[in-house]
């Protein structure tokens, strides 16, 4: 009898893990982060973003066609609709003769997040995220000066941008 009932426990049991505990693609939560609805080059996205508790959230829609995401001064990203070079923007960052660079805290062919100096240690990424057809240049704003665990939840957030699907009109 037992042998039996394991027999039929051990599919259903199965079947019930694998439909209702599993996180789709679509779907990321960051904790203390909210889904935000942007608009990026016309294309309506989602992106994790800091909740109110971190500051009044600010969605600037740039003229040449970034858009900014601003909450307090400890989270501030651009997102523009572009392949990237992260080879150019490797480049850059060598010869920036001002902000000095110290390492790389990750140099992968689709993300680079470093750390540079002028006075004290700043922390800053560039990542390149592929959403629906389209690829996003996702990085800090230079406007302020992050440290490391910030710019990690910068990056957090930015891997979590989706494309918005359209709505079939009824």
């Amino acid at each position: 009898m037992k042998k039996l009932f394991l027999l039929l426990a051990t599919p259903a049991v199965l079947l019930i893990a694998s439909c209702g505990g599993s996180k789709t693609e679509d779907t990321v939560t960051i904790p203390g982060m909210v889904q935000t609805e942007i608009t990026v080059s016309g294309t309506k996205m989602t992106i994790m973003a800091p909740d109110s508790t971190k500051g009044k959230m600010e969605i600037i829609e740039q003229s040449w066609g970034a858009t900014e995401i601003k909450v307090g001064k400890e989270f501030q990203i651009s997102i523009e609709e572009s392949d990237g070079d992260v080879a150019l923007m490797k480049s850059d960052i060598a010869g920036n003769d001002v902000n000095k660079f110290k390492r790389y805290i990750k140099d992968e062919p689709t993300m680079l997040f470093w750390e540079s100096e002028i006075t004290q240690p700043e922390f800053h990424f560039y990542t390149v995220v592929k959403a629906g057809e389209k690829s996003y240049v996702i990085q800090n704003l230079k406007e302020e000066m992050f440290d490391e665990k910030q710019a990690e939840s910068m990056i957090e957030a930015s891997k979590s941008l989706r494309a918005k699907e359209a709505k079939p009109n009824s």
